[in-house]
């Protein structure tokens, strides 16, 4: 996701803020329409404007958010809206798993922010920066820039679609949530240097498609299920070389 860094060279954290905005940009590019569909079909549902604002500040998680948009568009009660919402962000357990080692001489504070800022985005980018090989002891002032980024991006987003959302009514059949799909691929594909992770993907994408008619995303949530134990199962059977890809 970033470019190489020379393991002799430390960044400041100044300089290490500015790359992970700058890692960030495409992201940002691809996640600005959603952020719009979501203030613009906010604007049109019983949810209020600043309810909508107020979700996409304290919530922060986009594929929850559409979630709990419908079911609160339909009266469900708040506690199966909050229990659906769990589910769909399970994922993001596996990004913490996988982060927490890089994070361990943290103080608390920082934690507590990249654990709000968790987003698939953010964790794509950050364990990019995290698997250089430099050993700056400034990487998370890469992380806190990328992810501020996206954060200020996706709040501004929603207000533009909640204020503006009644001159673009169908805006969610305009089709540019496609720009998401796109996204998502481009952090995927990076990735895909070894066997466990082709067949985790391959695997996590053929469950995807079987359980899309699911209710509340439980699909996906299964899908990352599938692919977690694939890898698992395959990287015994995976020359160490390989394994060791970056």
């Amino acid at each position: 996701m970033s470019e190489s860094y020379a393991p002799t060279v430390h960044l400041t954290p100044r300089q290490e803020v500015l790359r992970g905005m700058r890692d960030m940009v495409p992201l940002v590019v691809g996640a600005t329409p959603f952020g719009l569909i979501f203030g613009t079909l906010a604007a049109s549902s019983n949810l209020s404007a600043g309810a909508a604002v107020a979700m996409s500040v304290l919530v922060f998680a986009g594929s929850a958010q559409f979630v709990s948009l419908g079911l609160l568009a339909a009266g469900t009660a708040v506690p199966l809206v909050i229990l659906t919402t769990f589910v769909v962000n399970l994922r993001h357990l596996l990004y913490a798993v996988t982060l927490m080692p890089h994070l361990q001489g943290l103080d608390p504070k920082w934690k507590l922010l990249f654990s709000f800022w968790l987003t698939d985005e953010s964790f794509a980018v950050g364990i990019g920066r995290y698997n250089q090989p430099d050993q700056s002891p400034h990487k998370h002032w890469y992380l806190l820039g990328a992810n501020a980024l996206m954060y200020g991006n996706w709040v501004l987003c929603t207000v533009l679609g909640v204020t503006l959302g009644q001159q673009l009514p169908n805006a969610a059949a305009l089709g540019l949530d496609f720009a998401m799909v796109v996204t998502f691929i481009g952090l995927v594909v990076p990735y895909l240097t070894t066997r466990p992770m082709l067949l985790a993907t391959a695997v996590a994408g053929l469950v995807a498609l079987a359980a899309h008619g699911l209710p509340h995303q439980l699909g996906l949530f299964l899908a990352a299920i599938a692919g977690l134990i694939t890898a698992a199962l395959s990287d015994p059977f995976t020359p160490e070389a390989e394994r060791d890809a970056p």
